[in-house]
């Protein structure tokens, strides 16, 4: 959600009853993060903020940054160990990370991570896509005693009922916000989300190649399907040799000029079907997700 879960966002889900996450993504930085900061407003609502632990490791002033806004919640994914908990703790924020395997999560634990979240291959954007949702969901719950937020294709009343019913505190949700006018998505982005099926995303290194974002190969993107994934996807080792490919791609990409559409979902997408407010979609999550497990015990 880095580029599209801004402050305008994160203050509509916050005030909803959710926890809103400001995501600092690979073009992040501490003055983006202070502009969108800046939109949260004076409303007093909790909120969070997501950081990459490579950018992290590259610029440390962002985790100043983020500490200095006083956020109910830190959150640093994507790396191997977690040396900024205590800091984070140390001014009173609770600490989250997203992991993608059982061993990661008791070691995350085992670090003084407060909340684990469990980010199965369906999610969109980055992560390791080697295991599903559920199962990477059962192993963890089973394997630490911190609270465990599940992540990836959720996206329904239905998917958030599961997992809690499973046992997980909550759910890391990203797709189904992404459409929503306080994302800071583009129009053709959000009109693109709500047109897609769940079929229409793939798992690709090709943007990050092409613009030379320094993500480890071991956290490739689910993105929508495009003109560029049609020609690169599972050919991203050719395209890292292609200088003229990716200078094109690239250009093209920050033109927006009849360039592939670069939008991170999850397979949850094909739920989308129109474009509404951020308070609607907590509301519905939530109010659907309790009649479900409401009418279980009958």
């Amino acid at each position: 959600m880095g580029g599209v879960a801004g402050g305008a966002l994160a203050a509509a889900v916050s005030g909803a009853g959710g926890l809103g996450m400001i995501g600092v993504g690979s073009a992040g930085s501490a003055d983006l993060m202070g502009r969108e900061l800046s939109l949260l407003g004076v409303t007093g609502h909790p909120f969070g903020i997501g950081l990459l632990d490579w950018a992290l490791r590259r610029d440390p002033g962002l985790l100043e940054s983020a500490l200095a806004a006083s956020p109910r919640l830190i959150s640093v994914s994507f790396g191997e160990e977690w040396p900024w908990v205590d800091l984070v703790r140390a001014h009173g924020v609770t600490t989250a990370t997203q992991v993608c395997t059982v061993d990661e999560a008791v070691r995350a634990e085992g670090a003084g991570i407060d909340v684990v979240v469990a980010r199965g291959a369906e999610g969109g954007g980055h992560g390791d896509p080697r295991i599903g949702t559920l199962p990477l969901l059962e192993g963890v719950l089973d394997a630490v005693t911190v609270p465990v937020l599940a992540a990836g294709g959720i996206s329904t009343p239905r998917g958030l009922a599961a997992v809690l019913a499973a046992g997980a505190s909550g759910a890391w949700v990203g797709t189904a916000f992404a459409a929503c006018p306080e994302s800071l998505a583009a129009d053709p982005d959000r009109s693109a989300l709500v047109d897609a099926a769940e079929t229409d995303t793939v798992v690709t290194r090709a943007y990050d190649i092409a613009l030379g974002h320094p993500w480890p190969d071991r956290y490739p993107e689910r993105v929508l399907t495009s003109g560029l994934t049609d020609e690169w996807a599972g050919r991203e080792h050719e395209l890292a040799g292609d200088d003229e490919a990716r200078k094109a791609i690239a250009e093209g990409l920050w033109s927006g000029d009849g360039a592939p559409r670069h939008v991170d979902a999850g397979q949850g997408v094909g739920t989308l079907t129109e474009v509404r407010p951020a308070a609607d979609v907590v509301a519905w999550l939530c109010s659907g997700a309790a009649e479900l497990l409401g009418a279980w015990p009958r």
